[in-house]
């Protein structure tokens, strides 16, 4: 698979896209269509935060829209308050660690990310939302990373509360304002976040040496 970078630029926006090539299994190559950034709300975000930098890319029709950590809260609450976005609803947040991802040169920098899915049900528009952050200690283990923390959404779509623990679990992204940041997957105790890609896909030997539970010690 080939990925060439380019350029979409409107009046209010300046954005990253990504053209994708492909073949499929007859060997027939196949351009998908070039990206528009045309989604309706990027406009509105723009024109809300005028000196923000934002950045964009479009895929298979899906808009995604970067967000600075710093201004996440404020522009997820824009998001979901004003009445021409109404992003009532958040599907779901997930973490992504980049670590070797051969991203193109245009990119946003980051090593780990969270995207935010939002739908709008009034007006029928999905969006995600993507933050990028990059650590600053070590990443083998659980030692806390002032540079891995973004605010909590959970005051404006509670059920934010177990897709963030999940995060924080899996990643080790810490969410300030979280009414109850800790692991919902694995035991308070447990030496890593296992998503991370530097954590070795065996494990470290937790699943031989973890003490067995049985029905009658519940």
């Amino acid at each position: 698979m080939k990925r060439i970078a380019g350029q979409t630029q409107g009046p209010l926006l300046t954005m990253p896209a990504l053209i994708w090539q492909a073949r499929d299994s007859t060997k027939d190559k196949r351009t998908m269509a070039k990206p528009t950034l045309d989604h309706p709300t990027l406009p509105l975000v723009k024109q809300r935060f005028p000196d923000v930098k934002f950045l964009a890319t479009e895929f298979r029709g899906q808009t995604t829209l970067v967000v600075p950590r710093t201004h996440l809260h404020d522009v997820m609450a824009f998001l979901r308050d004003d009445s021409q976005c109404d992003y009532n609803f958040l599907s779901d947040v997930v973490g992504v660690d980049y670590l070797n991802y051969p991203a193109p040169t245009n990119a946003p920098g980051g090593r780990f990310a969270v995207i935010y899915n939002l739908a709008s049900y009034r007006l029928g528009r999905r969006l995600f939302v993507k933050v990028m952050l990059n650590p600053t200690l070590d990443t083998s283990g659980i030692e806390d990373d002032p540079a891995l923390h973004i605010d909590s959404v959970t005051d404006l779509w509670p059920g934010a509360e177990w897709t963030e623990r999940e995060v924080f679990d899996m990643l080790g992204i810490r969410f300030d304002g979280h009414p109850d940041l800790r692991r919902i997957l694995l035991w308070e105790q447990y030496p890593a976040h296992p998503l991370r890609k530097d954590y070795p896909v065996i494990g470290r030997g937790e699943r031989e040496t973890y003490r067995v539970i049985h029905r009658d010690d519940a």
